[in-house]
């Protein structure tokens, strides 16, 4: 049987199984009271404030609780149990450090920054990493459907990422915008550091220009940086409650539900075994650029 014929084979089977539960389910209508937006919404759980400055306890600072508590567990508790014969799990936590150490680190800044700023870029890397990876659990997090049990209202279980808030990548960023000009200028001064923008043999006539271009890229990073983490971690979530019910619902078709469901499961896979990690380690090794170029001789 020819790859032409079987791919023909399944769609037919695909479509034929759509038919059948369209006719058996029907449909029930475009569902106007399913807002998928507030999947996202963060209702306030305590809430607390300080004159304008909100506070409140949510379940974006749930998790951002749970992954500082998993990146500060983690380390201690391998560190407490390091042996001479690693078994698997030392063997890989070590593959890590030698990843964000070396390869994150070491490859993007000369020794002196790499010693004093890896513990930062290594437990940036290790918290990015615990929030996208923890935000594909369910959780029972989603006040706006509960279940009612022994007359007590319990949240759903629903998939949430702090990451996907655009104020916690935001926090990162500016953090490490602050940090990696403080250091260029104390590495070379504040009129040597804002020199150093400008690559050597610049005709005089252009340095203005190429000055100007510099600074406004300078403040993209902190747009570029924080939104590429947001993006696609929310980007990821909108899809997985989307094929994963969300479009069933809105449409009112169960039988779609055929279609989607094991495209949200890929969608999900997808995710979990890529996205979570590579964010996290593009997020490091930008840090190490916005460092090591922070403080070179020459741009």
């Amino acid at each position: 049987m020819s790859r032409r014929v079987k791919i023909l084979l399944s769609a037919a089977v695909v479509i034929g199984l759509l038919l059948i539960l369209f006719a058996a389910f029907g449909s029930a209508g475009k569902n106007d009271a399913f807002q998928p937006q507030n999947e996202f919404k963060l209702d306030p759980w305590i809430s607390i404030h300080a004159g304008s400055l909100d506070l409140s306890i949510n379940k974006a600072v749930l998790y951002l609780w749970i992954a500082a508590g998993l990146t500060v567990g983690t380390m201690l508790w391998i560190a407490n149990r390091m042996t001479a014969r690693p078994n698997r799990v030392q063997t890989a936590i070590e593959a890590a450090y030698l990843l964000m150490r070396d390869t994150i680190t070491r490859g993007n800044m000369d020794d002196r920054m790499a010693r004093k700023w890896f513990p930062f870029v290594g437990t940036l890397f290790l918290f990015i990493w615990f929030s996208n990876m923890i935000g594909y659990i369910p959780l029972p997090t989603n006040t706006h459907e509960t279940v009612d049990i022994f007359g007590v209202a319990i949240p759903t279980f629903a998939i949430y990422a702090a990451t996907a808030n655009i104020s916690v990548p935001l926090v990162l960023t500016l953090m490490v915008w602050i940090a990696y000009h403080v250091e260029g200028v104390r590495a070379k001064g504040f009129a040597g550091y804002l020199k150093s923008w400008i690559p050597e043999g610049t005709p005089g006539g252009l340095r203005p220009m190429i000055f100007v271009i510099e600074v406004i890229s300078q403040f993209v990073r902190i747009i570029s940086l924080s939104v590429r983490l947001f993006a696609n971690i929310l980007a990821g979530h909108l899809l997985i409650l989307f094929m994963g019910g969300g479009l069933v619902v809105l449409l009112g078709l169960a039988a779609l539900g055929a279609l989607t469901l094991p495209v949200a499961v890929a969608f999900f896979l997808f995710e979990v075994v890529l996205i979570s990690t590579l964010q996290a380690f593009i997020f490091a090794t930008l840090t190490s650029i916005y460092f090591g170029g922070a403080v070179a001789e020459h741009h």
